[in-house]
């Protein structure tokens, strides 16, 4: 269901069985683990989550690493203020 390296990969599934005997899985609470962060990144005018994953991970599908480490519940909020300093955590292997 989830490609290969989301986020939400490893979150465990569990099926809800409605009044009329359909079956219907969906995933439980993804639990958010605290990476280390190593290092920081200083918001400048026109960034972008995207490009910032991209700078740290090769991979700017990566974003949400970033938003997990800096506790984001909306993504767009971390880039609003100019000179904010941003976490980056160490993607774990």
């Amino acid at each position: 269901m989830f490609f290969p390296g989301s986020r939400y990969e490893t979150v465990a599934e569990a099926v809800y069985v409605d009044s009329s005997g359909r079956e219907r899985p969906f995933k439980l609470l993804r639990i958010i683990s605290q990476a280390p962060v190593v290092q920081g990144h200083a918001v400048r005018q026109g960034d972008r989550l995207d490009r910032i994953a991209f700078q740290f991970y090769d991979d700017p599908e990566q974003f949400w690493r970033i938003c997990d480490a800096n506790h984001a519940l909306r993504p767009d909020e971390l880039l609003e203020e100019v000179g904010r300093k941003l976490g980056i955590p160490l993607v774990p292997r």
